[in-house]
């Protein structure tokens, strides 16, 4: 069964930045989409963003208004690993971030309904 694995989670001042990395383990199928999604307190599950890893438009990202400019979404070359680089961060950025995988190509508009495995989660607190 495909493992999704966060860590890099912790608590930063506002400002401050953060680097989650998601390991991924024995995947089978099709993984054509990567994607970073945050709940925060009382907070439904938003999309971040999302890096296509098929091999049409391979690299190509997707980023949420509220991170655009501030994130960057990578995947490392032995395609074992996508990280999320917090810069800038804001006390709004609170929350568990997740990542998660889709057999589907990337939406731009991060609707979560199309990844199908998922991590358990990193916690992302930032003080003001």
């Amino acid at each position: 069964q495909a493992q999704l694995v966060e860590s890099g989670g912790g608590s930063v001042q506002a400002g401050g930045s953060l680097r989650l990395s998601c390991v991924i383990s024995t995947y089978s199928g099709s993984r054509r989409c990567m994607g970073w999604f945050r709940q925060g307190p009382g907070k439904e599950r938003e999309g971040v963003a999302s890096i296509i890893t098929a091999i049409t438009n391979h690299g190509t990202t997707f980023y949420s208004d509220s991170v655009k400019g501030r994130f960057a979404i990578s995947e490392d070359k032995g395609e074992t690993t996508v990280y999320l680089q917090m810069n800038s961060l804001k006390p709004e950025d609170t929350g568990m971030y997740y990542c998660a995988a889709a057999a589907t190509d990337c939406d731009p508009w991060l609707n979560p309904g199309t990844f199908g495995i998922w991590g358990q989660g990193a916690q992302v607190t930032v003080s003001s």
